[in-house]
């Protein structure tokens, strides 16, 4: 039975259909959800994805985050579904409180966009499952507001219980607190991050590489990793 994972498109979401490509390479099947439903038409997994969600107005996210299609998805994150916010979905799943902390300008104040490497500091995700733990990666990053702050609290809680799911090596782009690029719910079913894993699924296409330019497809092990994930389920 095909796995079917979902995508949510808000007005001013960007990369909608990047995501879906993504999961269709990956072997599962995109299914398209619109944010005034409340309709998840049985998907087995989401995606929010990257862009502008109703134009970033309040704060990146948060008008997105109670958009009628979001009830929906807070409940079936509560009851183990994986839910993969990127980019701007990770701003909505933490205006959500499915995730902790938040996401503010970037420190330099600029719109940064980079092939961005970053370490797997969790491999036992939902959507991490594919990695190796300490694993380098390459992946796309573009954003404005990827500055990822917490309380003293919620950082340590966050470092304690190994719910930083990735941190950027070499640059940190964004000002982000103890370099976090990604977080993980104690669960291992909610994951969200700054980079955009959906730009580095094809070869060809992704980011430059040591053996050749735009070969990177570290991308597509996200999206593996749900499917791993949910058929281990069976």
């Amino acid at each position: 039975m095909t796995t079917r994972i979902g995508v949510v498109t808000f007005p001013g979401s960007l990369d909608d259909r990047d995501a879906q490509r993504a999961i269709r390479l990956a072997g599962a099947e995109p299914v398209a959800l619109w944010h005034a439903d409340h309709d998840l038409q049985g998907v087995d997994a989401i995606v929010l994805p990257g862009g502008f969600s109703y134009g970033d107005y309040l704060r990146p996210g948060a008008i997105a985050s109670v958009s009628p299609i979001m009830a929906e998805v807070v409940d079936a994150a509560n009851k183990g579904m994986p839910v993969l916010g990127i980019c701007n979905g990770f701003q909505v799943l933490v205006e959500s409180h499915l995730l902790p902390g938040g996401l503010i300008r970037n420190a330099h104040q600029q719109f940064i966009r980079r092939d961005q490497r970053l370490v797997v500091e969790n491999a036992g995700t939902a959507w991490t499952n594919a990695f190796e733990q300490g694993e380098e990666i390459v992946i796309p990053l573009k954003n404005g507001d990827g500055g990822f702050i917490a309380s003293d609290e919620d950082l340590k809680r966050l470092e304690g219980e190994g719910l930083v799911a990735f941190r950027y090596r070499g640059v940190n782009p964004n000002g982000s607190l103890d370099d976090i690029a990604g977080l993980t719910n104690a669960r291992g079913n909610v994951v969200g991050l700054m980079p955009h894993p959906e730009h580095a699924v094809e070869p060809g296409f992704g980011p430059d590489m040591p053996d050749a330019m735009r070969s990177g497809v570290d991308g597509l092990r996200f999206f593996e990793s749900a499917i791993s994930a949910l058929a281990a389920r069976v």
